[in-house]
């Protein structure tokens, strides 16, 4: 299996299998139900299954090496996420994902689920629920700390540091982000690291994530 040195979009190196057979002719599934397995950090293999929104849910579960599906699907999901079409083929291609088929799809996955749109520059966050806006509150909402941004995240460079830190056993780049949660930790990271740089300064009014 060849290994390849990528770079994320931030600039910081990443390791990441070609551990599959590439397939040049490939394409992605996103009938829902399909099922992948993906190469991530660390030499584990993931899955992640195509929901009815064409969406990537992703699952509480991670392997040396590809295992039977059923058993992938027994677990919990661990995280629901935007994945752009395009980079799902080319990550087929390359042999860093591979499907492992389709099966039904895993409790929780056939549900509608809420997202976050939060703009820069403010502390105002729009949350949309069956793709509209429902409502406007603030970004330290306690009821919205689990809920996804609304972002498209590439298959090849992008994932694989997602699921380190949505498995959360080993340590991940301070930069990957997904629930709003993290994403407050990534702005009080850059207003620590750039205190000087108006973008990375926080709003008179912000609520840190290490108060309860």
């Amino acid at each position: 299996m060849g290994r390849k040195r990528t770079l994320t979009r931030s600039g910081g190196p990443s390791m990441n299998l070609s551990m599959f057979e590439t397939q040049p002719a490939a394409r992605a599934d996103m009938k829902a139900g399909a099922l992948y397995a993906i190469a991530g950090e660390g030499d584990w293999v993931y899955y992640g299954q195509v929901t009815p929104e064409k969406m990537i849910g992703f699952i509480k579960f991670r392997s040396r090496r590809p295992e039977d599906p059923q058993a992938v699907l027994s677990c919990p999901i661990m995280s629901v996420v935007s994945v752009g079409y395009p980079s799902i083929g080319r990550a087929l291609r390359s042999g860093r994902w591979n499907k492992l088929g389709r099966f039904p799809v895993v409790a929780g996955l056939d549900e509608p689920r809420s997202m976050v749109q939060w703009p820069v520059f403010t502390h105002t966050v729009t949350v949309w629920t069956d793709g509209v806006p429902s409502y406007d509150t603030q970004a330290d909402d306690p009821s919205i700390q689990d809920l996804e941004l609304i972002a498209a995240w590439d298959a090849e460079y992008h994932i694989p540091g997602r699921l380190t830190a949505d498995f959360g056993v080993e340590p991940a780049q301070w930069h990957v982000g997904g629930p709003v949660r993290r994403e407050r930790q990534i702005r009080e990271e850059r207003a620590r690291r750039g205190p000087d740089q108006p973008g990375h300064r926080l709003p008179a009014d912000w609520v840190s994530t290490s108060v309860r």
